[in-house]
């Protein structure tokens, strides 16, 4: 018979074990409730702070001047280009090209208005900053099947040049949803389009052109899409559906263009879309000699992977120029950090575009001075040079 403090003894721990599975209870309780609730946080709202501790070199301004080939201003007719060039030198940079000289009205098929904006554009430059901006013209190539579309296209090219344009830009429709008169989609590497890029290469002006958009954007928006949250929050820059070519056909017929008219110089913007797979885009430059590209808005893609992205522009400094897209003045930071330093988990400033760190690339002052300015200088010979001693 055992004794009545041995029995007591054994309570006590009965007690102590009980209490021990009530808190143990009332804990796991609390995690789970924690963790229910955090899982209704949107993925956007997500924005950890980062235990890590590692050296950072934050860059304000870029270490050589520099020129951005890509930039969009729609109000440069208006525009009161000192504040912008003010912002230009803290960043040190010497000289902008706007893209959209011909305004938004080249999306309209105004041609007059389109005429006018690029007069107005390059006439502001002219009388306040001429050695600080270069302007490119668009085309509306809503009239493909007019009769005189190849004549009045050909002499708005050549007015262009003469009134102090240096290049041409073209948009993103072209290949996508432009279409002709017959509902046909008008390729990038439509024949009634050549006469355009071999006009360019015999007035010796190079032709920026972006098509199609990055590869995810063609892919099922599901969990597997690394930029489901750019399709959350923008939609409509998604070419899901069979109203869209293929990714794959759009790169064919674009690389097709570029093939037929090799004495025509083409920028490739957003690094061709190829920012992703350096290889094949390695394989795309060795083959045409004729094709630059700029990385305007895939510095998120180039610094995750640093030792491939810092081979690559080693390998390809000669055919690589800046370029940003949508001017952000704070945005150029994160350009300069990825190209000059070697920091470790950058945060990119654009959430959407994303949900990775970014690397430095650390590159070598000889191959920043020829992205930053050199390339460009070579390709546009009316910027004034002094600029850059």
């Amino acid at each position: 018979m055992r004794s009545k403090s041995f029995r007591k003894t054994i309570g006590y721990i009965l007690i102590i074990f009980l209490v021990f599975l009530i808190i143990s209870g009332i804990s796991y309780n609390v995690i789970i409730s924690i963790q229910n609730k955090n899982n209704l946080m949107d993925i956007g709202d997500y924005s950890p702070i980062s235990t890590l501790v590692v050296n950072e070199n934050k860059v304000y301004k870029s270490k050589f001047p520099f020129i951005d080939v890509h930039s969009h201003h729609w109000d440069m007719p208006i525009q009161d280009l000192s504040k912008l060039v003010s912002e230009m030198d803290s960043l040190n940079m010497a000289y902008l090209i706007n893209l959209s000289g011909s305004g938004l009205a080249t999306f309209f098929g105004k041609q007059g208005l389109m005429e006018k904006n690029l007069e107005s554009s390059i006439r502001n430059v002219k009388n306040n900053f001429p050695k600080r901006f270069g302007v490119f013209f668009n085309i509306n190539f809503n009239g493909i099947d007019n009769d005189d579309f190849k004549n009045t296209t050909t002499l708005l090219i050549n007015e262009a040049v003469n009134k102090g344009a240096i290049g041409l830009k073209v948009y993103k429709n072209v290949g996508l949803n432009l279409k002709d008169s017959k509902g046909k989609r008008v390729t990038v590497d439509d024949d009634r389009l050549s006469f355009i890029w071999e006009e360019c290469a015999k007035l010796g002006i190079p032709v920026l052109i972006h098509s199609g958009e990055p590869k995810a954007f063609f892919d099922p928006i599901d969990k597997f899409n690394e930029r489901w949250l750019h399709a959350r929050e923008k939609p409509n820059s998604f070419r899901v559906g069979d109203q869209y070519p293929s990714f794959e056909k759009v790169m064919k017929e674009q690389h097709n263009m570029f093939r037929k008219h090799p004495k025509t110089t083409f920028i490739n913007a957003h690094f061709g879309w190829y920012a992703n797979d350096l290889n094949r885009l390695s394989n795309l430059l060795d083959e045409l000699q004729n094709v630059y590209v700029e990385f305007g808005a895939v510095i998120n893609e180039l610094g995750r992977q640093p030792k491939t992205a810092r081979k690559f522009f080693i390998d390809y400094q000669d055919r690589i120029l800046f370029g940003k897209d949508i001017y952000k003045m704070d945005e150029y930071y994160i350009y300069f950090r990825v190209l000059e330093t070697s920091d470790e988990y950058i945060e990119y400033f654009r959430k959407r575009h994303g949900l990775w760190r970014l690397y430095g690339l650390d590159l070598p002052d000889n191959v920043l001075k020829k992205i930053y300015f050199e390339n460009a200088l070579k390709m546009f010979p009316s910027i004034d040079k002094s600029l850059f001693n």
